[in-house]
């Protein structure tokens, strides 16, 4: 016999015990009441009063029985009885004794008033008295053998009505066998008080110390209603200690009901970023991607799945994955067919660099929107393949607008990164020429010069198979080009997090570049979000940025997962400064200083007005940049970009020079 079958046999006999418990405590407390109103003489009774009660008991338990019943009280978990069940109870009661006195005055004889009322109360007494006896009895059992011998002490943040439900829960529960020591509350009027018996010893400002007091092991963050500036503070306060934390997701769990310890959840690094979540407009992004034909190239990487995954959600006509990494294009395919399996997929391999390969992709699938995702982003590694670098992410950007143009694409959506603004390393310098590119093929569309845009090949191009050239393709192209720049991702690939997580799970140590270091932080569907809303705000030649809150160090970055994990940084787990690598700044800008901002319908989304250059001249040097690319000519790549990107201050040396190289480049743009 299953265990579940066995639970469902227990829970029908404890409702037959208590249908049968309720009848017998109906008898028991009307006969009482009558006891009583005679002095408790028996032979006091009158005889036809006795006649009475005896003759409409029984109709008047088994009323009882069945409103009892209409009422869900043989359904509810008494384990965990509360006013709902008190209410109910009462309600039930005041049924049955309306019936009790209809029923004698109408058939039989009116009883003394005092027999309806003394009858009435001690029936309630009897049917709910044994009904939170048997919690309070359970609750005494569990308490008694947690306080005899518990697993964690455990503090809860926040002693609301959120603190006040997680505590009933973690003591009623049997199989929690952990111990709630006291509350911490920034309100100081609940400051040396008590909630259900818990001292509620201070603020945030005195975390730390009635951890060391209580000896706290868990600490339960239960303020759903915080601000994102007080959750950081706090969870970072919280993250100093050795304790394990855990909080609610967010108020919208109080408000439906759902505050119970399942959802509680782990505290994670992008709790700690003390900034609210992306908000965006779904209805116009819907209205953007429904019914449309959107290509996304590097479909399989992170930002490139998560597009992915979020156009599949908005009805897309068809969705078409491009990617050069085989296994990675596979995953998301697999991943989408089965949770969209109407979704009209397209997966396909090659490289943005081939420009025959692009043309064959628009020319036989027409994507009216293209999200451009492919590029090298490892900035230690792109300074050791610069020409690389430039092939692929410059020059594949390039092939790549110039082909969404020939055919007919409406928008063409660049993922950048801040690291393109005064970048001191070739990855951020080629992601600036990206940016530089889009804006270029804005330019001429909107002068209606498309026409003039060069094609860029390495290879024979043979147009005598269509009868005409490339540039006749391109007149009247009405392409709009934007930019969406943020900052890093986490859980990105190369993303500092999980490279931290594999050191620690290690034994460490962790390593960190500089102690000073600090970065912008997103998570990966807020990226993805801001570039869907971004492609709804388009008209042309826009980057746009977005109010990613303040820089977090990563030291702090590490010390707070080190903490997360239950150890301690620089005991159980060392923390190595390796120096900044080749190309790396102490400090990321989301714009450049001549840019300026203008604010869009989401406040956490800017507009950076672009900044003028001479097209025709950044073309032509986009060509012979392209030309030593190709060569392979490494010693001379990094100069060349100097020349084309007048914000590029390369920083080859050892980190000292580097940093003085980045602050020399702030100060000087000031």
């Amino acid at each position: 016999m299953s265990k579940a079958l066995n639970k469902n046999i227990a829970m029908k006999t404890i409702a037959l015990m208590l249908l049968i418990y309720d009848a017998i405590a109906t008898c028991i407390s009307f006969f009482i009441a009558l006891f009583l109103r005679f002095d408790f003489i028996y032979s006091a009774i009158p005889r036809n009063l006795l006649a009475v009660y005896l003759k409409s008991i029984l109709p008047v338990s088994l009323f009882t029985l069945a409103v009892f019943y209409l009422l869900k009280l043989y359904r509810s978990i008494w384990k965990y009885v509360s006013y709902r069940e008190f209410i109910t109870t009462v309600i039930g009661t005041a049924f049955s004794l309306l019936f009790n006195f209809v029923i004698t005055s109408v058939f039989f004889e009116r009883m003394p008033i005092s027999y309806y009322l003394m009858g009435g109360i001690l029936q309630f007494c009897a049917v709910l008295g044994i009904r939170f006896l048997y919690r309070l009895l359970n609750l005494l059992r569990v308490i008694h053998k947690k306080n005899r011998n518990p697993e964690s002490s455990v503090m809860i943040i926040g002693a609301g009505e959120a603190g006040r439900v997680v505590l009933r829960e973690i003591q009623s529960a049997e199989e929690l066998n952990d111990k709630v020591v006291c509350f911490i509350d920034d309100d100081s009027s609940r400051w040396n008080r008590y909630v259900n018996g818990i001292p509620v010893v201070g603020g945030r400002e005195d975390i730390l110390s009635a951890v060391e007091k209580y000896k706290v092991d868990k600490i339960y963050f239960t303020i759903p209603s915080a601000s994102a500036e007080d959750r950081k503070e706090i969870l970072n306060i919280c993250s100093a200690t050795n304790c394990e934390i855990q909080a609610l997701p967010g108020i919208y769990q109080l408000v439906r009901g759902e505050v119970t310890i399942s959802k509680l959840k782990k505290v994670e690094i992008e709790d700690l970023l003390g900034r609210a979540p992306i908000k965006v407009n779904l209805e116009e992004v819907f209205g953007f991607l429904s019914g449309k034909v959107i290509l996304v190239t590097g479909g399989g990487g992170s930002i490139g799945s998560e597009l992915c995954r979020q156009i599949a959600a908005h009805n897309p006509k068809q969705l078409i994955i491009f990617d050069i990494y085989e296994n990675n294009a596979y995953e998301i395919q697999m991943e989408l067919r089965e949770k969209y399996p109407s979704l009209n997929l397209v997966t396909l391999i090659g490289s943005v660099r081939d420009s025959r390969r692009l043309s064959h992709v628009f020319s036989t699938y027409g994507p009216e929107i293209v999200f451009h995702a492919a590029a090298h982003k490892h900035v230690p590694l792109m300074e050791d393949s610069p020409c690389e670098a430039i092939k692929n992410n410059a020059i594949g950007t390039y092939k790549t607008a110039h082909a969404a143009v020939m055919y007919g694409a409406k928008r063409f959506v660049l993922i950048s990164t801040d690291k393109a603004v005064n970048p001191t390393n070739i990855m951020g310098a080629s992601k600036r020429l990206c940016e530089m590119i889009i804006q270029s093929f804005d330019k001429k569309i909107k002068e209606g010069k498309a026409d003039e845009l060069p094609s860029f090949y390495t290879h024979y191009e043979d147009e005598s198979k269509t009868g005409k050239k490339n540039s006749d393709y391109l007149k009247g192209a009405k392409t709009e080009f934007v930019a969406v720049r943020f900052g890093n991702v986490l859980g990105s690939n190369g993303s500092v997090i999980p490279l931290f997580k594999k050191q620690i799970a290690h034994g460490g140590p962790v390593t960190v570049t500089n102690p000073d270091i600090i970065r912008y932080f997103m998570t990966i569907p807020e990226a993805v979000s801001l570039v869907l809303q971004a492609g709804t705000y388009a008209h042309g030649g826009e980057i746009f940025v977005l109010d990613m809150g303040s820089p977090v160090k990563i030291d702090t970055l590490a010390r707070n997962l080190i903490r997360q994990m239950g150890l301690k940084p620089d005991v159980d787990i060392k923390i190595e400064y390796t120096g900044l690598r080749p190309g790396e700044k102490l400090y990321e800008e989301k714009l450049m200083a001549e840019e300026g901002m203008r604010k869009t319908k989401n406040e956490l989304i800017h507009i950076g007005s672009p900044i003028p250059f001479d097209t025709d001249q950044f073309l032509g040097n986009l060509r012979k940049l392209m030309d030593v690319a190709y060569q392979n000519d490494e010693e001379n790549i990094f100069k060349m970009v100097e020349d084309v990107v007048s914000t590029f201050k390369h920083a080859p040396l050892g980190s000292a020079n580097k940093t003085e190289a980045y602050k020399e480049q702030v100060n000087s743009s000031k």
